[in-house]
């Protein structure tokens, strides 16, 4: 039978118990950073995301084509992404193009290595 009670941990250096239960304090919104980093960690919408920061205003056929994907898939993902406030979309004649639109994850794609075309 297991133990459910909850033991409290042992303190070895309050100071450091102390910085880090302010640091969790201060953090800005973690529910929001919760969302970004799951959406981040799927890797069809990663990938979709790293297409766009190469490729602006590229169409879902193409990116479905790059990304040897259905172009169905590939539209539930960007519309995950577009409702975040992550991609834009617009329209050019007959079909949609989507760019990155967010700052914050345009760094965060530096950060992991993305480029952009040259």
């Amino acid at each position: 039978m297991a133990d459910t009670a909850r033991e409290e941990p042992r303190i070895f250096d309050v100071e450091h118990v102390a910085q880090a239960r302010a640091a969790v304090a201060a953090a800005p919104d973690l529910e929001l950073w919760v969302r970004r980093f799951e959406l981040l960690g799927d890797p069809t919408r990663l990938q979709i995301l790293l297409c766009m920061h190469r490729a602006p205003g590229i169409c879902v056929s193409d990116l479905a084509a790059a990304l040897s994907m259905s172009p169905t898939a590939v539209s539930q993902a960007l519309r995950l992404l577009r409702n975040q406030g992550w991609v834009a979309v617009e329209r050019d004649g007959k079909k949609m193009t989507y760019s990155l639109r967010d700052d914050l994850i345009h760094r965060l794609l530096h950060d992991v290595g993305a480029t952009h075309s040259h």
